[in-house]
């Protein structure tokens, strides 16, 4: 950022060439991060690497044609494979290219050919911009030359800029609806990935092929294919985010509902503030994983900044099944079926059904000491052929479970509710307190597993110019972590 920051105080130009001004500026800044890949290439730092693709985030909006094949043709020798392939791919731009090609001889920038992150780097920023200007046939071209070229490396640099590369590989698959045709691929890099220990690309393709299980409904596989692969700790906050978001969505299709609410509302605490999508459809199925729990969630949820109108139907919802009304629970349904189908929460939506019964059934204990069973069954207005027997079944089962306190008066048909004891001589109030000590542990042990330390700190001082060249770089990457979260999201 300090290299924007420099071209804003240099002198405006003339009229004249303003409109050819920001060209230049942009290829310049795409010069100075491949000079940077390349000091990380030579020295193996990966953090240059990943420095490196955070600044390419930052100028993924102002990139052009023009400064794409200018940056190519500086990059990749005219006479390689990797320029003709990409350059096919761009569109010609031939009005700016003298302007392009004219830049000051003070600021040229020369890098080393042939290094392979820089050429990797070059199929990364061909196919974003391919994307982002939705051509998705030549980005799914781009894709595949991009990962038959990576699996003939194996370079611990080359790791941060390939587990970017599979990331847009499927995206634009995704795009095209065409996620089934890549999943082979993806199991053979993830096979890859693993045989060359390279940490970051089995996290994100294992995430990858998670998505493209769950993309086609197969929870089964996805499950199968998350349990048998490799653990280690995360490497990356979003690949972590999205891994618990995918293990909460399992969870919660095999009706383990207790683990699918805290992978979901631990997905959605760590997600950053800029990835509000990602945080709207954690808090959409934390939601409905709550109300199946037979919890109602707080009112807070619903208004979080950013989010209310889309958790609107999700309130109405669990107003339905907070007072306990079918009847209004099938009208949300019928009203807001397409957003329940959209968001793929149409079954689970439908297994709450019973839920609503039991917290009618349990308002109607509460409120009456006795009821007969014909009145259970129009309160709660179940349209079966024979409401009583069927209203007779559902207070048997909330009475097994423990829902209700209540006895049955078969021969009279009654419900008899007894009397509601005192919560606070039960063991409810320390099974709470331990959750939440527990939970504030847990917080706390991930917090400190998160510090970071710079190594051997404890062995040697740092020069002064090495600390400011630290401070420098962690003001740089608090200031692309915002951008950087936004993108991958």
């Amino acid at each position: 950022m300090t290299d924007v920051q420099m071209s804003d105080s240099e002198p405006q130009p003339a009229p004249a060439p303003a409109a050819a001004a920001p060209a230049p500026a942009v290829l310049h800044h795409l010069k100075e991060i491949a000079s940077v890949i390349e000091a990380g290439s030579l020295s193996k730092e990966v953090r240059r690497i990943s420095r490196a693709v955070r600044l390419t985030v930052a100028l993924r909006r102002r990139l052009a044609a023009r400064d794409v094949s200018a940056f190519l043709a500086f990059a990749l020798p005219a006479s390689s494979d990797a320029y003709a392939r990409l350059t096919s791919l761009v569109p010609k731009d031939d009005e700016m290219e003298m302007d392009v090609d004219a830049a000051d001889p003070a600021t040229q920038i020369w890098i080393k050919h042939g290094l392979p992150e820089i050429e990797i780097y070059c199929y990364l920023l061909v196919m974003i911009f391919l994307i982002d200007q939705k051509k998705y046939d030549d980005a799914k071209a781009c894709a595949t030359a991009s990962i038959t070229r990576l699996k003939n490396l194996n370079r611990r640099t080359v790791d941060v800029l390939a587990s970017r590369l599979y990331f847009y590989y499927s995206y634009v698959h995704e795009l095209t609806n065409s996620l089934a045709e890549i999943r082979g691929n993806l199991l053979a890099l993830h096979r890859m990935a693993t045989l060359h220990r390279d940490e970051l690309g089995q996290e994100t393709l294992l995430n990858l092929l998670l998505r493209n299980y769950l993309h086609y409904n197969l929870y089964d596989q996805a499950e199968k294919l998350r349990s048998k692969a490799p653990r280690f700790e995360a490497h990356s906050n979003q690949q972590f985010c999205r891994y618990l978001f995918y293990l909460g969505k399992i969870r919660t299709i095999q009706l383990e509902y207790t683990d699918a609410k805290e992978s979901l509302l631990q997905a959605a605490r760590k997600a950053p503030i800029a990835a509000r999508g990602f945080r709207i459809q954690c808090n959409k199925w934390a939601i409905i994983v709550r109300l199946l729990l037979g919890e109602i969630p707080e009112r807070t949820v619903f208004m979080q900044k950013g989010m209310k109108q889309a958790l609107t139907p999700y309130f109405e919802l669990t107003n339905a099944v907070r007072i306990g009304d079918l009847e209004l629970f099938r009208a949300v349904a019928d009203k807001f079926a397409s957003t329940f189908s959209a968001d793929r929460t149409r079954n689970l939506i439908v297994r709450l059904r019973h839920n609503v019964i039991r917290i009618g059934l349990r308002n109607i204990s509460i409120s009456y000491s006795r009821i007969s069973l014909a009145d259970i069954a129009k309160k709660l207005r179940l349209d079966s052929e024979n409401p009583v027997a069927d209203a007779e079944s559902i207070v048997a089962k909330a009475i097994r479970d423990g829902a209700i306190d209540a006895t049955i008066d078969h021969a009279n048909g009654w419900m008899v509710s007894k009397e509601t004891g005192d919560v606070y001589s039960t063991n409810e109030p320390q099974i709470a307190f331990n959750s939440r000590i527990a939970f504030c542990l847990n917080m706390h042990n991930e917090a400190v597993k998160a510090m970071r330390f710079p190594p051997n700190s404890h062995k040697e001082k740092e020069s002064a110019e090495k600390r400011r060249e630290r401070l420098q770089q962690e003001e740089e990457l608090a200031k692309h972590m915002a951008e950087e979260d936004d993108d991958d999201f």
